[in-house]
């Protein structure tokens, strides 16, 4: 740990406790009137209960699919940039001399700089399982909809929407995580500039996060009722 300096170690602490500390704050109050998780969890309730009056569910079925293809997209990605950061790992010492040359970045050592990389490769990997785990649950969204009572028996009907859009929330849920993971590896590459930059660029992801979650015209515009 000597080979590390205080920064550099101060700098993943900081960033750790952001990531973290942003995801409780935001799976605890997930469910509060002003988020986009809660607004958009009305919304999938509302395509639900509508979904159980169709006779035909081939929209909703198409749905389902093309939120598929979005997340399949990023779990393919994932497994793409994993693979770049390995073999980028395997040639650290050619990556270092490289690195020696830029008169902006940091001087890091062997150690750091494999450090830096292993934090990367742990994000994709959680990016990866939060992807996948996604990717099933939108799969069972599908047989809940292929599964749904037609026509609906009206005692249970609600009970099976709420169901549906609990398993379709809770899928978005692990994707939003999953990109959070994103776009803080976005952060992480401050960290190959200086350690400062690292816990800036940390911040800024974080807030600019938690603007769009809480305080976005998309998120207005959402919540609004229609006229």
């Amino acid at each position: 740990m000597s080979q590390i300096p205080t920064a550099d170690l101060a700098g993943l602490i900081w960033f750790l406790i952001l990531w973290i500390g942003y995801t409780q704050y935001a799976d605890r109050y997930a469910r509060r009137e002003r988020s986009l998780r809660a607004v958009m969890h009305a919304h999938r309730l509302q395509w639900m209960r509508c979904m159980l009056t169709r006779e035909n569910r081939m929209v909703d079925a198409g749905i389902v699919g093309n939120l598929q293809q979005s997340v399949s997209f990023f779990a393919s990605a994932t497994l793409l940039i994993l693979a770049g950061l390995m073999t980028l790992l395997g040639a650290s010492e050619k990556a270092i001399v490289l690195i020696h040359e830029l008169s902006f970045a940091s001087q890091p050592t062997l150690l750091l700089w494999e450090l830096k990389l292993l934090v990367l490769v742990v994000m994709f990997v959680h990016a990866f399982f939060k992807f996948t785990w996604a990717l099933r649950q939108f799969n069972y969204c599908s047989v809940l909809i292929g599964a749904a009572p037609r026509p609906p028996d009206e005692e249970n009907a609600d009970a099976y929407a709420v169901r549906a859009a609990e398993v379709s929330t809770r899928a978005s849920k692990d994707f939003n995580q999953g990109l959070r993971a994103y776009y803080l590896s976005l952060a992480a590459l401050g960290w190959f500039v200086s350690a400062w930059a690292f816990m800036f660029a940390t911040t800024l992801v974080i807030g600019v996060l938690y603007w769009r979650e809480y305080h976005s015209a998309a998120l207005r515009t959402l919540e609004r009722e229609p006229s």
